[in-house]
C-alpha cells in the first residue's frame, strides 16, 4: 500500500534546470523524514539531498548550490529542485522515505526512479 511515484525528469542540456517530484501514498507523509538519492549506470546509489519532517535539510558535495529539496506535506509531496544541471548529474533519481511504522518498526520505502540525463 505504500508508494512513492516520482516524476520530473527528462532530458536537459547542461546548464539548465529541472524539477522532480515524488508523490506519497499509505503512509502520514508528513511525520518522516524523506529524500532523494541517484544512482548512474554500474554506480552505487548516493545520497543527493534529505528533508526532515521539521523540514531540516542536507545536501551531498557535489550537489551543494544548485539542488534544492523541499516538500509539501499537503500535497504529500517532496520535491527536488536541480539547477545548473552537470552532465555528471545524468542518472536514475529515486525518492526515499524512512517510515516509522506503529510498533517501532522503521524501514525504507523506495520509488521506482525517474531518469535524469544531461546532455547536449
Amino acid at each position: 500500500q505504500v508508494q512513492l511515484v516520482e516524476s520530473g525528469g527528462g532530458l536537459v542540456q547542461p546548464g539548465g534546470s529541472l524539477r522532480l517530484s515524488c508523490a506519497a501514498s499509505g503512509i502520514i507523509f508528513s511525520i518522516y523524514d524523506m529524500g532523494w538519492y541517484r544512482q548512474a549506470p554500474g554506480k552505487q546509489r548516493d545520497m543527493v539531498a534529505l528533508i526532515t519532517s521539521g523540514g531540516s535539510t542536507n545536501y551531498a558535495d557535489s550537489v551543494k548550490g544548485r539542488f534544492t529539496i523541499s516538500r509539501d506535506n499537503a500535497k504529500n509531496t517532496v520535491y527536488l529542485q536541480i539547477n545548473s544541471l552537470k552532465p555528471e548529474d545524468t542518472a536514475v533519481y529515486y525518492c526515499n522515505a524512512d517510515v516509522r511504522a506503529v510498533g517501532g518498526v522503521r524501514y525504507n520505502v523506495w520509488g521506482q526512479g525517474t531518469q535524469v540525463t544531461v546532455s547536449s
